[in-house]
C-alpha cells in the first residue's frame, strides 16, 4: 500500500513539477510590490489547483464520458493551452489583470493555478491513477493526501522563490522564465503529438 502511495507521490510530483512553476510565478507577480500580496496569490493558486484536481479525481472521468470527450481530445486541447502559456512566458508578457477582471484572484486562477499547477497532464494523471480506487474510499483518501503533499511542497517553493529572486535579480529571473517557457512549449508539443500519435497509430517521437 505504501509503495502505491509513494508511486502516486512521485508521479504527481513529476507531472505537476513544482520547480517548473517557480519561474512562471516570479514572472507573473513581478509587478506586485507587497510580499503579503504575493503570498496570497501563491496560496490562492495552490488552493484553486487543489480544488480543480480534486474535482478531476472524483468526477473527471465520469464528466468526460458524459460529454463524450475522449481522453486524447482532452490531452490535445490541454497541450494547446499549455503552448499558449509557454509563448507568453517566452515573450516576457506580464499578466496584470485589471480590477474588473478580479485583480490578484484572477492572476491566481489563470495562468498560475490553471494550467501551470493543475495542467492538463496533471488532470489526466489524477484521473488515471485514481481509476482503480474509484469506489475505494481509503484509496482515494490516500491519493488526496499525496496530492496535498505535492501542492504543499509547491507552496513552500513559491514562498522561498521570492527572496531567491532578489538574489538572482530581474535579468536572471527573466532568463530562467524564458528558458522554462521553452521547456514548457516542448512539453506542450509533446503532449499534443503524443495524443495524435496514439490516435493515428503513429510511431512515438
Amino acid at each position: 500500500m505504501w509503495s502505491d502511495r509513494l508511486g502516486e507521490f512521485v508521479t504527481l510530483f513529476l507531472v505537476i513539477n513544482p520547480i517548473e512553476v517557480v519561474p512562471a510565478y516570479l514572472a507573473m507577480v513581478g509587478h506586485v510590490k507587497k510580499p503579503a500580496t504575493k503570498a496570497r496569490i501563491a496560496f490562492n493558486a495552490v488552493i484553486i489547483a487543489f480544488g480543480v484536481l480534486l474535482f478531476f479525481l472524483f468526477a473527471g472521468k465520469v464528466l468526460l464520458e458524459q460529454l463524450h470527450v475522449p481522453l486524447r481530445a482532452f490531452q490535445i486541447a490541454g497541450g494547446i493551452v499549455l503552448f499558449m502559456v509557454a509563448i507568453e512566458m517566452i515573450r516576457g508578457e506580464n499578466h496584470t489583470p485589471s480590477e474588473k477582471a478580479g485583480g490578484n484572484l484572477a492572476l491566481a486562477v489563470y495562468p498560475l493555478a490553471v494550467p501551470k499547477i493543475a495542467g492538463p497532464a496533471a488532470m489526466l494523471t489524477i484521473i488515471l491513477i485514481s481509476d482503480d480506487d474509484r469506489y475505494n474510499l481509503v484509496g482515494q483518501l490516500g491519493t488526496v493526501t499525496m496530492l496535498a503533499l505535492v501542492l504543499l511542497i509547491t507552496f513552500v517553493l513559491l514562498m522561498v522563490a521570492v527572496p531567491v529572486s532578489h538574489i538572482m535579480g530581474k535579468s536572471g529571473a527573466g532568463v530562467v522564465s524564458r528558458v522554462m517557457g521553452m521547456l514548457l512549449a516542448a512539453l506542450a508539443v509533446s503532449t499534443t503529438l503524443g495524443a495524435l500519435a496514439e490516435w493515428l497509430n503513429l510511431p512515438k517521437l
